[in-house]
């Protein structure tokens, strides 16, 4: 009912956020008569402060259109390159006229990024993917808003996230031979476990996995947000939180975290600072400083933009990662397209190579958390300047922003770059990836078939 109220809410208040951003508009054009008026600017300030905190936030575009590699600008072609019912594998592909540019380009390591499902889109992750473009072949996950996926879809859980993670892998494989992955925040986890597994089974594992930001062992040094997982029982998650999707959009009847809680949430940890930031805004507008404001709205731009998350997949992630540390507990069981049940092993990974890097401000996964992978992969060899602690920087600090570019893109290139594909390496699909993948399309289509029974 709370989602139904919500949506009530805000298409009584969108059409008003509407007309005061042609209000605001108006009164700030001075060839017009009201621009002229006394105080024509506080005015336009005020209006233009309701229409950001009335309207409602689309998800924001990618608009990576170039880059620079070696002085020579790059076209980029963003492309879907596998589509998945809650997720699409999103490609960045780099052009050229410039014969040697191109073959530098062709030369160039794929690179894997796994975005979070947390509350924000993949777009939060536009700075690290514009950086990393320069010297790496990018792809990466974009996942969907849950309140856009039909129910005929069916359910999407922590183990789907994991399957979906490792089916991008493959396909990489498939294509360069070998690629790199890196995981920022939430997505350590699930992404630690693919590869767990693909070791396990005896797959060939990506060459390096970079880990920033993430709850690994969401014991160390617990933050606001850990705490709240600890001391609500999971029933008072599943009773509080999840509600239904509304008529008015395709996932309509599915359970969910809805996005609108979620910003809620993220708002309560700091909202001193938000508070602050809008009052800026409008002073800046009052000041005529539309450089300062352009700032402001483009972060809140991304910052608003939230997305529902499917119920079963957010439960399971609380249940598993920060009550259960079944992770850390060696207790974590994932089930598998084919309906195999598999215990996650990170000491069985061997061929791939770890870094770990956190924020020392981070106030969303605390010290140490990531660095804790280290210590589950006893198969891999921890070598010296394999954990960086980002000096300074907060959460988003380190994937975007002057310190991701500056500080940690630096040691994230030169990580990958130490760890080549093999000359002679095959771009074509190992026997064991082919029957694999073959095996995760079948039980995807078994799936399919029970969910349509169901239904």
């Amino acid at each position: 009912m709370l989602y139904h109220i919500y949506e009530a809410q805000r298409a009584l208040i969108e059409p008003f956020a509407e007309i005061a951003d042609a209000t605001a508009k108006l009164f700030s054009n001075p060839l017009m008569p009201f621009g002229q008026l006394p105080a024509s600017q506080r005015v336009a300030a005020s209006y233009a402060l309701f229409h950001r905190l009335g309207k409602d936030y689309e998800k924001p575009e990618f608009g990576i259109r170039q880059v620079p590699v070696d002085g020579v600008q790059v076209a980029i072609d963003e492309r879907i390159e596998i589509d998945k019912p809650f997720c699409e594998l999103r490609r960045f592909k780099r052009f050229s006229d410039d014969p040697a540019t191109l073959l530098k380009l062709k030369e160039q390591p794929p690179v894997l990024i796994v975005a979070p499902l947390s509350g924000h889109h993949a777009t939060l992750l536009r700075d690290t993917v514009r950086t990393m473009l320069q010297d790496h072949k990018v792809y990466i996950t974009d996942w969907k808003n849950a309140r856009l996926v039909p129910l005929s879809e069916g359910e999407f859980h922590l183990d789907d996230y994991i399957n979906y993670v490792q089916e991008f892998i493959r396909h990489l494989q498939s294509k360069y031979g070998n690629c790199h992955v890196i995981s920022v925040c939430q997505p350590t986890v699930p992404v630690l476990a693919a590869i767990s597994l693909m070791a396990s089974r005896g797959e060939t594992t990506p060459l390096t996995m970079t880990m920033m930001g993430g709850p690994i062992d969401a014991r160390r040094s617990p933050t606001q947000v850990n705490n709240l997982a600890t001391q609500r029982s999971f029933a008072w998650f599943e009773n509080n939180v999840i509600y239904r999707v509304p008529h008015n959009f395709p996932g309509a009847g599915r359970r969910v975290y809805p996005g609108f809680l979620q910003h809620s949430g993220f708002v309560a940890m700091n909202p001193d600072r938000h508070a602050t930031s809008h009052w800026d805004f409008f002073r800046d507008l009052v000041r005529g400083d539309e450089s300062s404001a352009e700032t402001h709205r483009k972060f809140y731009d991304e910052y608003n933009a939230v997305l529902d998350m499917d119920a079963d997949y957010y439960l399971e992630t609380i249940k598993t990662v920060f009550q259960d540390f079944s992770l850390m507990q060696g207790t974590w069981d994932v089930r598998s397209p084919a309906g195999k049940i598999e215990r996650v092993r990170p000491q069985d990974i061997t061929g791939t190579a770890l870094l770990t890097i956190e924020g020392e401000l981070d106030d969303i996964s605390g010290s140490g958390q990531t660095e804790a992978a280290h210590d589950l992969c006893t198969g891999i060899e921890r070598k010296p300047g394999r954990h960086y602690e980002v000096p300074g920087a907060g959460h988003y600090g380190i994937f975007s922003g002057r310190r991701w570019r500056q500080q940690v893109y630096p040691r994230v290139r030169g990580f990958i770059a130490d760890h080549p594909l093999p000359p002679g390496a095959a771009s074509v699909p190992s026997a064991s990836v082919t029957k694999l993948d073959a095996r995760a399309a079948r039980g995807s289509a078994k799936s399919a078939r029970e969910t349509q029974k169901a239904a």
